[in-house]
């Protein structure tokens, strides 16, 4: 919840120079809240950056207060829609079925999933990572096809890495990724677990970015308090592919 329109121009039009050629060797998807969608689609749409929302209602309309609707993104350009972030799922209790009904309502109406999943310290550390991964991981893509997995990318995001400044080591978060990758070649196949970009997200930043990326099972980055600043984040991007 961070920016609102004027801030979210004043962002976009500082990070776009020098964004195509970064895109050369990565895609790039910005995430503003949803009252600065239009004028970020307006800015982004004829760019190298693809839009996403923060959330979306597994609604379609009516008499749901506060909601937004896959249509209401789709009209206004919207590619991409994060999903299951731990935010949601600690602060506003949304469980794996409530996100699972989220997932298959974005799928079905052409926009891709950013889905969350990650664990909390305390399950950790009582040895529950899997655990958790897998109960996520299951219940979050239930009923999916290997057609749809095309079109879903994963976020990996350890709860306690979240905001903290405390980042997961290359070492454990690959550990983690290639577990997700497991999960999801038993589940759909192990060409769509090969073929599946997984992200880590919790506290990525420039000086982390190259090392966390440099890892075969991580594909890319859902950054934060980062990439709230638009050198930052393009200094971010580019490390991770050096």
């Amino acid at each position: 919840m961070n920016k609102g329109p004027a801030e979210t121009v004043e962002f976009i039009e500082a990070f776009l120079p020098g964004a195509e050629e970064l895109s050369a060797n990565c895609d790039i998807v910005i995430a503003p809240p949803f009252v600065c969608m239009s004028v970020a689609a307006g800015l982004l749409a004829d760019s190298v950056v693809a839009l996403s929302a923060q959330n979306v209602s597994e609604q379609e309309e009516g008499a749901y207060t506060g909601e937004v609707s896959t249509s209401m993104l789709n009209e206004v350009g919207v590619q991409y829609v994060i999903l299951g972030h731990s935010e949601r799922r600690s602060i506003y209790g949304e469980s794996d079925a409530f996100i699972n009904a989220k997932v298959v309502k974005a799928l079905a109406a052409d926009l891709k999933p950013l889905f969350c999943i990650g664990e909390t310290l305390e399950e950790r550390k009582g040895g529950n990572l899997e655990e958790v991964l897998r109960t996520q991981v299951s219940g979050g893509l239930a009923g999916l096809s290997e057609d749809n997995m095309a079109n879903v990318v994963v976020a990996y995001e350890p709860v306690w890495a979240i905001g903290t400044g405390v980042t997961a080591s290359p070492e454990q978060a690959q550990e983690a990724h290639a577990f997700v990758r497991s999960l999801i070649s038993d589940i759909f196949g192990v060409a769509v677990g090969e073929a599946i970009r997984i992200q880590y997200g919790g506290s990525v930043k420039p000086g982390n970015s190259a090392e966390l990326m440099a890892q075969p099972d991580i594909d890319g980055a859902l950054v934060g308090g980062a990439s709230l600043e638009a050198q930052s984040f393009r200094d971010l991007i580019a490390n991770g592919l050096a």
